[in-house]
């Protein structure tokens, strides 16, 4: 981005429109964001080499788990739920905001999210992947995953529908399906530009097959349009079912500090929370990297950073209502767990950790000048996704430690292999995205050269 280009647009209308710096032509903008997927780069070299072992070591432990059992995990009685759980929830939870800033927020025309939501669809994608490896290795037996859909009955024998687990499956699987679509359409018109501009023969063949026979016609952008706008409609939704859903399988069950009706909202802010926080990690580097800064602007980190202050604030809401409810309930296990189990029991030194990260880093978005520095960002949501990992190791392990019974006490810790997996998860993870951002434009082009051209209608105007 040449500084003449920024220079020669209006001061007044870059105000109103910061989205997108500087006045690029359509071919600019197409040929630097394609730049990425053409030329690869050394420190993405590095972070996939890196990665990839951790996947090695992520499907290697997957596999001891398999061939051994669930014992080579730290669960006990009565904390028979543990990282597998807590993983579930947390790789769920920070794929809601992926879904959010794609349908929610096409739906209410923001503009700031053209140049994010690809990242953050990605981010879902492979985040939804992740979360479903857990339920299946619980189950202690992942061959017979297809008992948990509801396939014809020829030996008379029914999933059980009043368990969690057949919500659990219905769930998830609707809300990736409709996410991988949602995606993929999004993708279209850019793979088309792909295709046009492939260095190679055999590229050009893959994004032809790919963007399916795409010409930029007037009726294929009409029916582009149509499509987006109901999966739009029909992902916006998903936002509140999915993790309502998933909070339900804590709130069915007679368990201090689960038997709670505050539970679904409270899952799905603190869903898009933890979502933000990812998506904040993922955008610095990868602005940085790419230099994709006129594209990616500090309008785009503002805008996320004020959702995650604004959804913050609700869940700290969320906290201090569950305390309250507790203590006005006069249920006495409830009022043990949360008034005084958990800030003052075993787990007490996690709980604290976890009501800092949350909350006290959080607080620097209430300055502009740190909603708009990436390094502040990328800080706050590191402390964000750890604290909300935290969270549902509270949620999960505290509350059943601590049964109704002193006699069925114990504590939890968890085994190497348990730490190991959730660290080569991440690993996983990461490769995945990495894989995403060689082949497949990360930034939006036909979104930013929409913004493009209203800048200049500004600007003329």
């Amino acid at each position: 981005m040449s500084a003449t280009a920024a220079e020669a647009f209006p001061v007044e209308s870059a105000e109103r429109l910061e989205v997108l710096e500087g006045q690029p032509s359509d071919a600019e903008l197409t040929d630097d964001l394609l730049h990425a997927i053409w030329k690869t780069n050394k420190v993405w070299w590095v972070l996939f080499v890196v990665t990839g072992l951790g996947t090695l070591v992520f499907l290697g432990l997957v596999l001891y788990t398999v061939s051994e059992g669930i014992g080579v995990w730290g669960n006990n009685i009565p904390v028979a739920w543990a990282f597998a759980i807590i993983n579930f929830v947390w790789w769920i939870g920070l794929g809601h905001a992926g879904t959010f800033i794609s349908a929610f927020l096409l739906l209410l025309e923001q503009k700031w999210r053209g140049s994010v939501n690809r990242i953050a669809e990605a981010m879902t994608l492979f985040a939804v992947m992740m979360a479903g490896v857990w339920p299946l290795l619980h189950l202690g037996r992942p061959w017979f995953f297809y008992w948990l859909i509801p396939y014809p009955a020829t030996m008379r024998i029914w999933p059980q529908f009043r368990s969690a687990l057949p919500w659990d499956a219905a769930a998830v699987f609707t809300y990736f399906t409709v996410s991988v679509l949602f995606w993929y359409m999004g993708l279209v018109p850019d793979l088309a530009a792909a295709r046009d501009r492939a260095p190679t023969r055999f590229r050009a063949k893959l994004y032809a097959i790919a963007s399916l026979g795409w010409r930029g016609s007037v009726r294929d952008w009409s029916r582009y349009r149509l499509i987006y706008g109901l999966l739009a409609g029909m992902a916006t939704p998903l936002v509140v079912s999915v993790h309502s859903v998933v909070s339900l399988d804590f709130a069915i069950a007679q368990v201090p500090g689960w038997h709670e009706t505050i539970y679904p909202p409270y899952f799905v802010v603190g869903a898009i929370f933890s979502g933000f926080a990812l998506v904040l990690m993922l955008v610095v580097p990868i602005r940085k990297i790419f230099d994709w800064k006129h594209v990616i602007t500090e309008k785009h980190l503002e805008s996320m950073a004020k959702i995650t202050l604004t959804t913050g604030w609700i869940l700290l809401y969320a906290y201090a209502v569950e305390a309250f409810l507790a203590w006005y309930s006069g249920d006495i296990y409830d009022k043990y767990l949360l008034l005084f189990n958990r800030p003052l029991g075993p787990y007490a030194k996690i709980y604290w950790i976890t009501i800092f990260c949350n909350f006290i880093p959080m607080q620097l978005f209430w300055f502009r000048r740190f909603r708009r520095s990436s390094l502040t960002c990328f800080a706050v949501g590191t402390f964000v996704f750890v604290g909300m990992w935290l969270e549902r190791f509270d949620i999960v392990v505290i509350s059943l430690s601590r049964d109704f019974l002193p006699s069925s006490w114990n504590f939890y810790l968890p085994s190497a292999v348990d730490l190991g997996l959730i660290l080569s998860s991440l690993m996983a993870f990461s490769f995945l995205f990495l894989i995403f951002l060689k082949v497949a434009p990360a930034v939006p082009i036909h979104e930013v050269k929409e913004l493009a051209h209203e800048k200049l209608r500004e600007a003329r105007g």
